[in-house]
């Protein structure tokens, strides 16, 4: 490059340049935007075989699930059947006398169900029917019949118990028995009710 002369030299350097330039250009404008491109389209590829490979094993599960699905169903039109259905009044005399038998709680007295919504969660497909009843047992007595009651009715809870002394003016009918150390108790059970009773 010493001996060619200066305006060659300085179009040779000028043109080297311009070339570097434009293969710069050509890098950064064209093949660098290409392998980002690649490298987007290869993990989109990527992604959308995950998705591919988890909706096969979701295919592959559904005979299961739709077993599982069946099995549930009958469990729940089992438990459907022994829920509160048709005179709701009877059916609370008749689940409770049931249920007390061989036990040492007393319930005379039941009152009229009160209907209405659960709360619990919207659009629950179940009403609530309340009734309030009151009778007399032993402490000890009363509270294995309210773990039991509810253990034995899943769709029934007990609520807002109130507990007199035998002694007192509310347990008139217990005290004149004679038997002081029962309990007069009032609470009230709400159960679920059956929509798809006929």
């Amino acid at each position: 490059m010493k001996h060619l002369p200066k305006e060659k030299r300085d179009r040779l350097i000028l043109v080297t340049v311009v070339t570097i330039a434009c293969l710069a250009g050509i890098w950064y404008g064209l093949i660098a935007n290409q392998r980002k491109s690649i490298e987007r389209l290869a993990k989109d590829i990527a992604e959308q075989r995950m998705k591919v490979t988890n909706a096969e094993r979701l295919v592959a599960t559904a005979p299961e699930l739709k077993k599982n699905q069946e099995i549930l169903q009958a469990k729940l039109q089992t438990v459907e059947e022994s829920m509160a259905s048709g005179d709701m009044y009877s059916w609370i005399i008749q689940t409770m006398r049931k249920f007390c038998a061989g036990r040492n709680v007393e319930i005379p007295q039941f009152s009229r169900e009160v209907t209405g919504e659960v709360g619990i969660l919207p659009r629950f497909p179940y009403k609530a029917a309340t009734f309030t009843v009151r009778g007399s047992a032993y402490f000890h007595d009363l509270g294995q019949f309210i773990a039991d009651f509810e253990n034995s009715f899943p769709y029934i809870r007990v609520q807002n118990l109130e507990l007199d002394p035998g002694g007192s003016s509310a347990a008139n009918a217990t005290a004149t028995t004679g038997d002081t150390e029962k309990l007069a108790f009032k609470m009230e059970i709400v159960a679920l009710v059956n929509p798809n009773a006929h």
